[in-house]
């Protein structure tokens, strides 16, 4: 413990006496000063022990005595040490009062005992106090190794939290809960999310300080990893301001788990290389290969129905490696296997178990992004961040190849459409024709269909309207003339002429259903 205005009075050698303030002297004693100045407090920083001889000051007069005690109560000071038998013979009575009334301790020292003594004493204590906090730090350090070497980051967290008298947490990237100690621990770490996700906004390394849920306790949030974007965090939650030692446990915590957190990054390099090597052969229609390189490193996840993710960006940003931390946590918490296949800065492809966790996190990931371009505007939304993701339906390992054709069909349907996410179980729901907006499906319909509408337009018949009408009926005469209002050799003249001004025959099935897309195709432009 640092140095007390009580421990000083019971220091056998000073010898001081306690005149005021008796109540309190359990204040720790930053340092102790000596300033003979009528008014020292600008030299002051707080939580000091003033120690005078009152050589300037008018000890006798009370109102003299009420400003120099207030003011030195105000700067913090902690006690004050009046030395009798030079300038005085006794602490007068005028201060004694003053000091009584502000609860300012009030220490006599004896002519024998030199300011000098009362500083060594001081300076001795807190050097002791401070070799108590560096020895107490490097057992907590040589603890915390140890429990991370043998127990994993669960075990470094149950040994932290008794270090600091409270609690501990680690987050994922993504400000998911991995692990905390004690257990009760759990719910309160919880409610932190959202503090530890806008933590993860700022540049690493960062730290903040965040009153607890319902100020249950103080709790200390810092980032952890090297990298730009930090790879997890760490939540130390106590009753109190860490001291010395504790503060030495968390930084040593700091240091270990960064490690940890980097010796993981490598191991995930090494599996992603892995992970490339498995997915070309699942690719290239070899699945009993694939099997025997990953081995049990993607666990079941080739033995059961997967889904396949391919993901691009428009920038070299981090919105894919978002995208991949989201759906690799969720696979974690979950106890899922997962591959994530980065393919170069900005594609990126994941195999996921059909239903599961990760697949879910995918489609919660992209609609948040989806509703965040829908409620901003182009200018401020920075569009060209966001992923376009395309899902595939669930396949086997034989079937790879084709799911991860689904997934970059719908990924191009999903660029069309000016959307995040497309799975590719909505293209065959529902209508073709949302798919005949796109350009290029109207510039063939107008291309295709010009001649008729400027045949129509010199006012010598309605081949378009006739087209139509005769297609809806699928070639009957009567009933397309009926609809039309005209005599079924009319309709039989038009149709000839619309043979002969596009150069086919209606008698082609790929002409007539040609024909009918390019009418639904106008139709849906107007």
């Amino acid at each position: 413990m640092p140095p007390t205005l009580a421990s000083l009075v019971h220091h056998s050698a000073l010898k001081l006496t306690v005149r005021a303030g008796e109540d309190h002297l359990d204040v720790p004693v930053r340092w102790a000063h000596v300033s003979e100045l009528a008014d020292p407090v600008p030299y002051m920083e707080g939580g000091e022990l003033l120690l005078i001889t009152a050589l300037k000051l008018d000890a006798d007069d009370p109102k003299a005595m009420r400003r120099y005690v207030k003011r030195l109560v105000g700067a913090g000071v902690v006690g004050l040490g009046f030395a009798v038998g030079v300038n005085y013979d006794e602490i007068p009575k005028a201060l004694v009062d003053t000091a009584a009334e502000e609860g300012l301790p009030l220490l006599e020292v004896p002519r024998r005992t030199p300011f000098l003594a009362i500083s060594k004493a001081v300076s001795a204590a807190i050097a002791a106090d401070q070799y108590r906090a560096v020895t107490a730090g490097f057992a907590a350090q040589r603890e915390l190794t140890r429990q991370a070497l043998t127990d994993g980051p669960e075990g470094l967290l149950a040994a932290l939290a008794a270090q600091v008298d409270g609690w501990a947490a680690l987050y994922d990237a993504s400000g998911a809960v991995v692990a905390t100690a004690p257990e009760w621990a759990g719910r309160r770490a919880a409610r932190l999310t959202a503090d530890v996700e806008r933590l993860r906004d700022r540049p690493a390394p960062a730290s903040s300080v965040v009153g607890g849920p319902d100020n249950e306790d103080r709790v200390e949030l810092h980032t952890l990893g090297t990298g730009r974007r930090p790879r997890a965090a760490l939540a130390v939650g106590t009753a109190a301001a860490l001291g010395t030692a504790e503060r030495y446990a968390v930084h040593s915590a700091i240091a270990l788990l960064t490690l940890t957190t980097e010796r993981s990054r490598s191991l995930q390099a090494a599996e992603q290389r892995i992970g490339a090597a498995v997915l070309r052969m699942l690719l290239a229609g070899q699945p009993d290969h694939a099997r025997a390189v990953a081995g049990e490193l993607f666990g079941g996840l080739l033995d059961a129905p997967f889904r396949v993710i391919v993901a691009e960006a428009d920038s070299d940003g981090d919105s894919l490696g978002g995208l991949a931390e989201v759906v690799e946590s969720a696979a974690a918490r979950s106890g899922e296997a997962v591959l994530v296949v980065p393919e170069g800065p900005r594609r990126l492809v994941a195999l996921a178990v059909d239903g599961g966790a990760a697949v879910e996190a995918c489609r919660e990931y992209t609609a948040a992004l989806e509703g965040e371009r829908a409620s901003a505007d182009v200018g401020e939304q920075g569009e060209d961040d966001q992923p376009v993701v395309g899902l595939s339906a669930p396949a086997g390992p034989i079937a790879a190849a084709a799911a991860y054709k689904q997934a970059e069909q719908a990924l191009s349907v999903a660029r069309r459409r000016g959307r995040v996410f497309v799975e590719h179980e909505q293209l065959a729901a529902g209508s073709v024709l949302p798919l005949l907006a796109d350009d290029a499906v109207r510039a063939f319909a107008d291309g295709l269909l010009r001649p008729l509408s400027e045949h129509d337009a010199t006012g010598r018949g309605d081949l378009v309207a006739s087209l139509r009408a005769w297609l809806s009926r699928h070639g009957q005469w009567d009933a397309a003339a009926a609809d039309l209002g005209v005599h079924r050799h009319t309709l039989r003249y038009r149709m000839r002429r619309v043979e002969e001004i596009l150069g086919r025959s209606l008698d082609d099935p790929d002409v007539r259903m040609e024909l009918w897309l390019a009418l639904k195709a106008t139709a849906a432009a107007e």
